[in-house]
């Protein structure tokens, strides 16, 4: 039998070799300008420019976002209708996409029961274990998860067979883990009630002190009508019954006025609506009435470990689930290791495999029962490439969003090795980064700008490392920047003294802070620099602290809401026309009445992806036609929202549109680096970098002498790092002390005084090993910041 050979595999090639290449044609997504571009494939490829280039635009919302859309689109309609629907991305041709695992820095849920172990399938595989080898034998796996309660119920059920119904006798039980005085949660907590109402006043007389509880609300007439408690009465004259009823009563059904209602107890109401969440997830007004009206201590049943007694009996070599899961992993590691049984063997070894990519991705000093919420971004980032290490799975694209975050020099050697060992498989690597060590090891470069914003969104560059720094691009013209150390350094005014810390891996430290000065405290991830300074200074009067916390906005808040300046604006553009502040509002009575003040119509298509279109009746202004008669400055509200920070800071400095209140939160923008995003840009279209950014201009406002920032060169360009420091500076020299956690080696030799934790991560560290200034550090190369540092300036 003869076989026919094509031209091509004659000459030794196929067909499915030309494939090697993803090309992207006429991409417009956000403020990308039709741009066009070609990444190999199987290649590492990493995505440069300043912060709002578009780099995240191109790669997350473009090339990941078409590769999920397309691979939901597989599924069955059913299946589809429970998955999320998305859009097309707004591009002309997309071609050669593999499938897309996207690893980005979104803080792991905050969910209060969510730990470290429990989002990387470590419990669950540590429960079938003790399930399994426990002695005693307790139960199933859900005997040792502290999420599942105990119990057990008898009674009478009823059963259809052949048409005649019999009842039966029938009883069950549930062997959980979970503590059944804490629920599972580690903490009890005491209610300071003075913190809830002053006994002083009446209901009806605002006497809840409670966030959202204001006299006219839901939440007071629920009780000032369910007839258990007199409103105008106060509440410190209350009978026993009526404060009972008032604070602890059970859920019962009552009428208020023709409605319906579940009523509740003060304190299990406050206790379900403030503390089932995690605290991080709350906001910040939430926070603070919580951390002043509850204290949290460990459960005295459970010892903070959210298991019961069961749980915590069934040892294996000595060991309980508790006291596994509260090991540094890297200990953890070697206790699997030392466990030998043929019947688990398989368990055993994913176990090992989990535990060791913990270790080489430089997350072994974690615990398995840390809270999820309490992760860096870094760290969140790493622990969610956990399960990507191992895998099996070649010919995929792999995408990060900058996987150096949080990482001291000495780990980011580490994470580039693990990014070319993904490589090396036969995956396609998508990184966005601006670590130059990172980008050192980039077979392909893609760079995004001119600028950012409007004046970003173009392709600078596409080639070689060599050749970006031959380009004259923005970022091939700083990619070789190295600070030097500062020839002198500030004098202390003072100095904040910390003493005993031992706060997580803390090994009882005393440090002296000095005032008046830039200080710089790094060490390697973990080391404890967090643990000391968010615990031990961040919480004092007279300081602000500006966490790496993302901020929280849907589509409707953009910087002029977020800051607080809209507020003013309205009041001045309601006085300027004699009409009410509510008009120009697009969120209140001067929405369109076509799209609600979205500026956009969603239509839902059922399982597929819904469509927005402009609304036809503002234009996308999202205001109705009558309020954009009003005029402030000669310019309506839609028109000061579409403003650039840099325009709208001379508009309103002089004339009829002075404010001088919008003014001083401009110019604290235009500080930071914000003066291309305009008023009104909804806050889901700004970049990671610039959401921080806006955050910290939002706080600068704020009173207080000391300023803790932690890593504000997250998402920071190297050009944009220049800014950043003299920022700080301006700080520094109006009299302010300032606090910086951070890796950045550019801020390290810019410091007054560095604070160098260590030696090692989790308890290896917890230890001050350096103080001084840089030029000390770096003369001394005692420790891997000074080794690092030294290198980097090339002493």
């Amino acid at each position: 039998m003869t076989t026919v050979m094509t031209a091509e595999e004659s000459a030794g090639t196929h067909a499915t070799d030309s494939h090697d290449v993803i090309r992207v044609q006429g991409a417009r997504e956000n403020n990308l300008k039709d741009i066009s571009v070609e990444i190999p494939k199987r290649r590492l490829t990493v995505f440069t420019g300043v912060s709002g280039s578009g780099k995240s635009s191109l790669v997350f919302s473009t090339i990941a976002a078409e590769s999920q859309r397309m691979i939901n689109e597989t599924y069955s309609s059913f299946v589809q209708g429970f998955m999320p629907s998305l859009a097309r991305p707004d591009v002309d041709v997309l071609e050669g996409i593999t499938t897309a695992i996207i690893v980005d820095q979104e803080r792991m849920g905050a969910n209060a029961r969510s730990t470290v172990g429990t989002a990387t399938d470590a419990n669950a595989m540590l429960r079938i274990l003790f399930s399994r080898l426990g002695e005693p034998h307790i139960g199933s796996p859900q005997a040792f998860s502290f999420n599942v309660a105990s119990i057990s119920g008898v009674g009478a059920v009823t059963i259809e067979r052949g048409g005649e119904t019999t009842k039966e006798r029938r009883s069950f039980s549930i062997t959980g883990g979970m503590c059944p005085r804490c629920e599972g949660m580690g903490t009890v907590n005491d209610i300071d009630l003075t913190q809830l109402y002053d006994d002083s006043k009446s209901l009806n007389g605002g006497a809840l002190t409670i966030p959202g509880y204001t006299a006219d609300g839901w939440g007071v007439r629920i009780y000032t009508g369910s007839g258990f408690v007199d409103g105008d009465k106060p509440i410190r004259d209350f009978t026993e019954k009526e404060l009972h009823d008032f604070l602890r009563k059970e859920p019962t059904k009552v009428k208020v006025g023709d409605m319906n209602m579940t009523y509740e107890g003060l304190i299990p109401r406050v206790q379900k609506s403030f503390l089932s969440k995690d605290r991080e997830a709350m906001q910040p007004h939430i926070r603070a009435f919580v951390d002043r009206a509850v204290t949290f201590t460990a459960c005295p049943d459970c010892g903070g470990t959210r298991l019961n007694e069961g749980a915590r009996s069934s040892r294996i070599n000595g060991i309980n689930i508790a006291e596994a899961c509260a090991m540094q992993i890297s200990d953890l590691a070697g206790w699997v290791r030392s466990i030998d049984e043929p019947s688990v063997a398989p368990l055993l070894r994913n176990l090992q495999h989990i535990f060791d990519s913990f270790s080489e991705i430089g997350l072994g000093y974690l615990s398995l029962d840390r809270p999820s919420g309490t992760l860096s971004g870094g760290e969140a980032q790493r622990t969610k490439m956990i399960r990507h290490l191992g895998s099996s799975l070649t010919d995929v694209t792999y995408v990060f969003d900058e996987p150096t975050i949080g990482l001291h020099p000495h780990d980011i050697q580490r994470m580039n090795a693990l990014l070319l060992q993904l490589r090396d498989k036969g995956n396609t690597v998508l990184v966005v980064e601006h670590k130059p060590e990172a980008i050192a090891i980039a077979d392909h470069v893609v760079d995004l700008g001119p600028l950012a914003g409007a004046h970003g969104g173009q392709v600078m560059f596409e080639g070689t490392v060599e050749g970006l720094r031959a380009s004259g691009t923005l970022t091939g013209r700083h990619l070789d920047d190295r600070a030097t150390v500062k020839p002198s350094v500030r004098g202390a005014t003072g100095v904040m003294q910390v003493r005993g810390a031992s706060e997580h891996n803390l090994r009882d430290v005393d440090v002296d802070i000095p005032l008046g000065v830039l200080t710089v405290v790094t060490g390697v991830a973990g080391s404890g620099k967090s643990s000391l300074i968010h615990g031990s200074v961040a919480t004092r009067d007279d300081v602000v602290s500006i966490d790496q916390g993302a901020i929280k906005g849907s589509r409707r808040s953009n910087p002029a809401t977020y800051t607080g300046m809209l507020e003013p604006i309205r009041k001045a553009f309601a006085k300027a026309n004699g009409v009410k502040p509510a008009l120009f509002s697009a969120n209140s009575e001067g929405a369109c009445p076509n799209c609600n003040g979205a500026g956009v119509i969603y239509t839902d298509l059922g399982v597929m992806a819904s469509v927005s279109t402009t609304c036809e009746v503002c234009e996308g202004k999202r205001f109705d036609a009558a309020v954009l008669d009003y005029h402030l400055g000669g310019r309506d509200i839609s028109e000061v929202l579409g403003m650039p920070v840099a325009e709208a800071l001379g508009f309103f400095a002089e004339g009829e549109a002075r404010i001088p209140a919008v003014h001083a939160i401009l110019a604290r923008l235009a500080d930071v680096g914000l003066g291309y995003i305009s008023l009104g840009q909804p806050l889901t279209t700004l970049s990671g970098g610039e959401r921080q950014r806006l955050k910290l201009a939002s706080h600068l406002g704020e009173k207080g002498g000391v300023y803790v920032l932690d890593e504000p060169t997250t998402g920071l360009h190297l050009a944009d790092v220049e800014n950043l420091l003299g920022l700080l500076d301006r700080l520094v020299d109006s009299g302010k002390t300032v606090i910086v956690i951070e890796h950045h080696q550019a801020v390290m030799a810019h410091a007054d005084w560095i604070i160098d934790l260590g030696p090692g991560a989790g308890h290896d560290g917890g230890l001050v090993v350096f103080e001084g200034t840089p030029a000390e550090l770096v003369a001394a190369r005692s420790t891997l910041t000074g080794e690092h540092l030294a290198a980097y300036v090339g002493a």
